[in-house]
């Protein structure tokens, strides 16, 4: 299939989200109503709704990933061997993805828009909790592709949410080539442990923001706002504060004063909580954990190097940042810090395919095999090497 008929067929499924939009919604209800009867929280809750806005929001990172150029093909080198041979690399889809993932039901969509451009089939097998709306935007899906005579089977929907199913599919090495996780620590624990298929391992988000010392400190509690309460359930939003002692009495003081028009619980050792009485003990699990919710662990250090050393021991490599107005500590912090994206003076929250402009991703891998930060388009491509000759044969 060529790119013109890839990209028609993405345009027709855009087009079809937004248009039956009302079904997908109301399966969407059906999934909130039972998640709201389960007790589930307000922030996991956030990350199964479904909006009008967000399936536009679907549409158009579809309408992206059509107009980003087709990886599949690309000659990537070509070279020449003193025995005449010409040796060439090229793009090639991967062939069959599996996906499991929880809640999020755009991933539904993202994931085949991704596999759709890259030439890949993609077997999906979403949470009980997102089971309607799962159901009803891949029922979309596929409407749209058979309205441009485009064969539907590139998409299948395992609906059996049983978790043994989910065991099973982890072990068909036959049919399917590489197994994506998305979703919480467990989730892609199980995946990793129990899956014979090759995994591509997209990891939990204990992302941190160091204040330096050096920090613009107004700058700094619009950031530390921003990466945390924009949107809790997602794991690009931080988690964990390094602050540095000599500003940490006048950045809590602005940050808690900012944090009054959102219900955040921040968590700190003595320091921190001498700095801002309303700071609660941390215990040595505050440092590492992916809270998902309205809470914030404060760690106090009294260098660069600490605050370095504090990160990379509980980070989960994927995405942390600086704020500072020193060029050698923004250099220091992105050469040193090990994590999949870093940033310097801005929020975590960018670490997503749409915004580093990919359209959207497929997951954002932690690993450092094969792909590594929110994985695009070329990252779900494999390569195969090409030879021309003309009858050279080895001596």
């Amino acid at each position: 299939m060529g790119s013109t008929e890839k990209n028609k067929a993405l345009e027709a499924v855009a087009v079809f989200l937004c248009e039956r939009a009302d079904e997908i919604l109301k399966a969407n209800d059906e999934d909130i109503k039972n998640a709201e009867q389960a007790g589930m929280s307000l922030s996991l809750i956030d990350r199964l709704r479904l909006s009008k806005e967000r399936l536009e929001a679907m549409a158009e990172g579809i309408r992206q990933v059509a107009a980003l150029q087709d990886p599949v093909g690309e000659v990537i080198s070509m070279t020449t061997r003193p025995n005449g041979l010409i040796i060439g690399k090229k793009r090639v889809p991967i062939g069959v993805i599996g996906i499991i993932y929880e809640s999020r039901p755009n991933v539904t969509a993202d994931a085949f828009a991704l596999c759709f451009k890259s030439g890949n089939a993609v077997i999906l097998r979403g949470g009980s909790d997102a089971i309607h709306s799962n159901i009803a935007i891949v029922k979309v899906i596929k409407e749209a592709l058979k309205s441009v005579e485009i064969e539907d089977n590139c998409i299948q929907l395992v609906t059996d949410t049983n978790r043994e199913t989910a065991k099973q599919m982890m072990r068909l090495n036959d049919y399917i080539d590489v197994l994506i996780p998305r979703g919480g620590a467990g989730l892609i624990r199980s995946v990793v442990e129990n899956s014979t298929v090759p995994v591509i391992e997209t990891g939990t988000g204990n992302c941190h923001i160091y204040i330096d010392e050096t920090a613009d400190l107004d700058m700094a509690v619009n950031i530390v706002f921003n990466a945390k309460t924009q949107r809790t359930g997602v794991c690009n939003a931080c988690e964990s504060l390094v602050v540095h002692r000599s500003v940490e009495e006048a950045f809590l003081q602005k940050l808690c004063e900012k944090l009054k028009e959102k219900p955040v619980t921040l968590y700190g050792d003595e320091a921190a909580r001498l700095a801002q009485s309303s700071v609660l003990p941390a215990t040595e699990e505050d440092w590492g954990k992916e809270y998902l919710d309205y809470k914030l662990s404060v760690k106090t250090v009294d260098s660069i190097e600490e605050a370095i050393s504090h990160i990379n021991h509980y980070n989960t490599g994927h995405s942390e940042a600086i704020i500072t107005q020193s060029y050698a500590h923004s250099q220091k912090f992105l050469n040193e810090v090990d994590a999949a994206a870093v940033y310097v003076n801005a929020s975590t929250r960018f670490t997503d395919g749409f915004e580093f402009g990919f359209g959207a991703e497929i997951g954002i891998s932690t690993q450092k095999l094969h792909a590594r930060g929110p994985m695009g388009l070329k990252e779900l491509t494999s390569t195969k090497y090409i030879i021309y000759g003309n009858g050279q044969v080895r001596p």
